[in-house]
């Protein structure tokens, strides 16, 4: 890449865009210590790895299932190492998880996988006498399409239309979803590295795949020369270690009593991200994912003439444990049997509800792992960055918001005075000889002459915005900048990451794009990330 790119970092707390529980937990508030069970530091992790040690994971399993998912593409040599790695027990992984959106939908998808690779990366530096496999736990199991159905694209957005139901994984690439990767080439196509990623979706959703073969590939190949490994839960096999978990949902309720409580308890202070229902689990069956109902002695499948009487959901959870999907309340509880996980990598809103698990871990003796606040980054592209030099803007100020930049900028460059504070410290010293000399008459005017200088003060400041108002009209051309640039840096008054997909950025930087964010990328110092040209 011929163009260089600086990283600056600031504390998330300075950006106004994460919520009370995420700074809190950033800063290790007293009122979350007992939600969590390990700092994030080297440690924790030291921690996180005594307790993995204690607890019996199969990797067998993994190294066979992970052999079966892999035959058949072109791994590179470090993912088949990261592999066979697995079956030493010096060897844990670190995980990041989500659905899978369309295309990989927004830009933290890939914040995540950075992350958790560098961290990876990281530990095995820090930590020589153990390996440590970055994997990516793909939620294939959703069933959330509108959320999963649309990515955005240079601030367009691309929706695939289609009827098909049940859990997206399961779905079918078809000529809808084809066509969108067509509709999308021609906006991708006139970038240097456009073609490169076009021809990328179309080797992966060809028709008649499923979107989590299709999307298992897509990460694989952007992300195999790191050793990444993409962990797919729809999988009978992995799915049998869990049915005394299941049983003990579907019979006794437990998760949802155990977390219930937990949730009651953090509630005191932060709103619950999860609620558990009595059952936790979906019946997951061909284009079927809908929840389990205890009614009176049998189970309803919501939505279904499906029922199941005690004995038969005995019976169908010992032949067909594929065919129960947990929610989110037993989905974190699933990756940690599975994997030898040490650390979780995820955003806010997934934070809050693991910091919901911590004791339903603890039913299971189930080893609890350091919880990091994924990676967030800014991208400033070089024409943005070029408009915030005109306007001599700080990239960091970016977060104070448009309107107050752009009262900073007219304050700044008028040449009228627009503030009145001089002239309202002295109406103060007005009002405090007026104050001395009545109270002299009668204490009672006191009151009453306080009350005027409220009003005054009150109107002077209705003065003063009336007068930035008017000076802010003769500022149509910075105003007019300052909406170009949040309209890309921040759409829909939010993160960029939240919005945006990958490929633009992808298809004008190639590889590099992710280089440059591997580099800048923390890996438990947790603050946010501006990368803009240097």
């Amino acid at each position: 890449m011929s163009q260089a790119f600086q990283s600056t970092y600031l504390p998330f707390s300075e950006t106004g865009k994460f919520s009370k529980i995420v700074l809190d937990y950033i800063n290790e508030s007293e009122d979350l210590r007992d939600f969590y069970e390990h700092s994030v530091n080297i440690k924790g992790i030291k921690d996180a790895i005594a307790q993995r040690e204690n607890f019996n994971t199969n990797r067998q399993l993994l190294i066979a299932e992970f052999g079966k998912q892999y035959q058949d593409i072109n791994e590179c040599e470090k993912v088949k190492a990261n592999i066979d790695s697995l079956l030493s027990e010096k060897t844990f992984t670190i995980c990041t998880a989500h659905q899978p959106n369309i295309f990989t939908g927004h830009l933290y998808f890939i914040y995540k996988i950075l992350h958790t690779i560098k961290l990876a990366d990281t530990l095995k530096k820090q930590l020589p006498e153990y390996d440590f496999v970055p994997v990516f736990f793909m939620g294939s199991e959703d069933a959330d399409l509108e959320e999963l159905n649309h990515v955005v694209i240079g601030g367009e957005k691309y929706i695939w239309e289609t009827q098909q139901k049940g859990a997206v994984g399961r779905m079918i690439v078809d000529e809808h979803l084809i066509g969108l990767v067509e509709k999308i080439s021609g906006r991708l196509a006139v970038e240097k590295y456009g073609n490169e990623i076009i021809e990328l979706l179309k080797t992966c959703f060809t028709k008649n795949r499923t979107i989590q073969e299709a999307t298992f590939l897509l990460i694989h190949y952007l992300f195999k020369e790191y050793g990444l490994l993409v962990f797919l839960p729809d999988n009978p096999a992995f799915k049998k270690e869990m049915i005394a978990v299941f049983e003990e949902d579907i019979f006794n309720h437990t998760s949802s009593k155990i977390v219930n409580h937990t949730s009651e308890k953090l509630a005191e202070k932060y709103k619950a991200q999860a609620y558990p229902r009595e059952i936790n689990l979906f019946y997951l069956k061909d284009n079927l994912r809908n929840r389990i109902v205890p009614v009176d002695d049998h189970f309803v499948i919501h939505d279904t003439d499906i029922v199941f009487s005690k004995e038969a959901m005995k019976e169908e959870l010992k032949l067909h444990p594929e065919r129960f999907s947990p929610n989110v309340i037993l989905r974190g509880l699933f990756q940690e049997v599975i994997l030898p996980d040490v650390a979780w990598i995820g955003g806010g809103g997934e934070l809050a509800y693991w910091l919901q698990l911590k004791d339903l871990f603890k039913n299971y003796k189930v080893p609890y792992p350091v919880l990091i606040v994924r990676n967030s980054f800014l991208i400033i592209e070089e024409k943005y960055q070029q408009l915030l030099a005109k306007l001599d803007i700080n990239a960091m100020d970016l977060f104070k918001g448009s309107e107050v930049l752009l009262n900073e900028m007219v304050n700044k460059e008028s040449k009228y005075q627009l503030n009145l504070e001089n002239e309202k410290l002295q109406f103060r010293d007005i009002y405090t000889h007026i104050k001395s000399l009545v109270k002299q008459i009668d204490s009672t005017l006191e009151q009453h002459a306080e009350a005027l200088q409220t009003k005054q003060l009150h109107l002077l400041t209705n003065l003063e915005k009336k007068m930035l108002r008017a000076e802010k009209r003769k500022f149509v051309t910075q105003k007019n900048q300052l909406a170009k640039i949040f309209a890309a840096l921040f759409p829909d008054d939010g993160l960029q990451e939240r919005t945006e997909n990958f490929m633009l950025l992808y298809s004008k930087w190639g590889n590099d794009f992710f280089k440059v964010l591997y580099d800048a990328s923390l890996k438990m110092e947790q603050k946010f990330c501006i990368v803009s040209p240097s």
